[in-house]
């Protein structure tokens, strides 16, 4: 049987980040900010001097989420929040990419997200009602 590859991130907190077997131990929400803060979206092909990150895009989602959902429980708006957080190690893949890359990429992000949500006390998979 050969070797499981190495597939583990040293974090800016120290953590050690195995992405193929993430756990919510592992998780730190200094880690998440300051990735996010410095992954661009659609790989920085936006118009102006800097870049549209991930942090920002996700702050908006939380604000857009809460004009929608105003009596929205915490939990849910910090699902909002949260909903791209696995870009903070994996980066923002735009969808040809995903695509190119097939299922297995989806497989990766879904773990990242359970973990990321159970150390933020959601469940592991949202409900439909509220990851739409």
């Amino acid at each position: 049987m050969p070797p499981k590859p190495r597939a583990w991130q040293r974090m800016l907190s120290g953590r050690r980040l195995d992405l193929l077997d993430p756990t919510p131990m592992d998780i730190e929400v200094e880690d998440i900010a300051h990735g996010l803060a410095f992954v661009a979206r659609w790989n920085g092909q936006t118009i102006g001097d800097y870049a549209y990150s991930v942090a920002e895009h996700s702050l908006l989602v939380e604000q857009i989420y809460t004009l929608i959902q105003p009596k929205a429980p915490v939990k849910w708006r910090l699902a909002a929040l949260l909903h791209d957080a696995p870009e903070y190690v994996i980066g923002d893949m735009i969808s040809p990419v995903k695509s190119a890359v097939g299922p297995d990429y989806g497989v990766l992000d879904d773990r990242l997200t359970a973990a990321i949500h159970i150390r933020f006390g959601l469940p592991a998979i949202l409900p439909v009602s509220v990851k739409r």
